[in-house]
């Protein structure tokens, strides 16, 4: 039986752009991702949010808005990702290069989702017009997608 581990994905939105991170490091390195990481233990999901977001740009989220569910499963992982994606638009500070992300600005209409995880494609159009939602996705390595199911939530 597989057990599920709690991550937190934040996306810096100021119409019309979004703040992305190169990952320098770690899993998913190469691609554009938005910033976040796993659940401490003690600590809340927002709060996970909050810190990973202070640790890989610099920045100090004033408040964020909760809008999608994504759970991954990777198969041959005993591990299931479920991955709490946030969009905050009030922060503190500019954002800054860490040890483990690059960021970087992008047009909403210039996202570079070829150099991305090949879900966000799927998502990050509901994402852009403000609606929340929910997901599974399954993996054969990091390339490619075996299954999906995507819906809106209200």
């Amino acid at each position: 039986m597989s057990r599920t581990k709690l991550f937190t994905l934040v996306l810096i939105y100021n119409r019309p752009h979004v703040l992305l991170g190169m990952k320098k490091r770690g899993f998913g390195v190469g691609r554009w991702n938005g910033f976040g990481g796993k659940v401490q233990s003690g600590e809340t999901i927002e709060e996970a949010a909050k810190r990973e977001l202070l640790e890989e740009a610099s920045l100090t989220a004033s408040s964020l808005d909760a809008i999608g569910v994504l759970t991954f499963e990777f198969v041959g992982e005993p591990d299931l990702m479920e991955v709490h994606v946030f969009k905050c638009q009030q922060y503190e500070g500019s954002p800054q290069e860490s040890e483990e992300m690059k960021p970087q600005w992008f047009n909403q209409h210039s996202i570079p989702f070829d150099s991305m995880w090949p879900d966000d494609i799927l998502w990050f159009p509901l994402f852009l017009e403000g609606k929340k939602f929910r997901g599974y996705f399954k993996f054969e390595g990091h390339d490619t997608i075996l299954d999906y199911t995507l819906t809106e939530d209200s």
